[in-house]
């Protein structure tokens, strides 16, 4: 039986950066328990929903880093907003976002969201989630890849003090 030559691919220590690992420690440092966000489609094409989803599995697995999306905006402390925003969502959009409690953080995720996308100038929608939303971070793509979400909310955590008025 031989044995296997060590993996090089591993980093050799834990200094390595990991935006995972700096998330879960904002996260802990900011509120003290989990990041709770509700995620709202404005009128998508499930791309973006699609890779929100991947951060779910079990290779990103976002709630070992203290991340739990949740059904009521009452229990959110970050809107996560995919799509073009619809005109016919603008006032459901209003109401989720009136309903989460203070600091609150929106997150406009991909192209749609930010500008309109591929739809822009259409009669059916705004020109992406900032003409309805006040929106704190933009994670740009189309779809974004998993990655660059765990830096949106993790750049959108960061802004936590300062909506919040601590200092850290």
């Amino acid at each position: 039986m031989t044995s296997l030559p060590p993996r090089t691919d591993a980093p050799a220590d834990d200094s390595a950066d990991d935006p995972g690992r700096d998330l879960a420690r904002a996260i802990d440092h900011r509120l003290g328990r989990s990041l709770h966000v509700r995620h709202l489609d404005a009128g998508s094409c499930n791309g973006c929903d699609w890779e929100i989803a991947a951060l779910l599995n079990p290779f990103h697995d976002v709630q070992r880093l203290g991340i739990d999306f949740v059904a009521s905006p009452r229990h959110a402390d970050l809107l996560l907003v995919t799509g073009v925003m619809t005109r016919n969502l603008e006032e459901a959009a209003i109401r989720t976002f009136e309903a989460m409690p203070e600091p609150r953080l929106v997150v406009a995720v991909g192209a749609c969201a930010i500008s309109g996308g591929v739809f822009a100038g259409s009669y059916a929608h705004r020109s992406g989630v900032a003409a309805t939303l006040p929106v704190d971070v933009f994670v740009p793509g189309c779809p974004p890849r998993p990655e660059a979400l765990i830096q949106g909310l993790l750049v959108a955590v960061g802004r936590m003090a300062a909506i919040d008025g601590r200092a850290d």
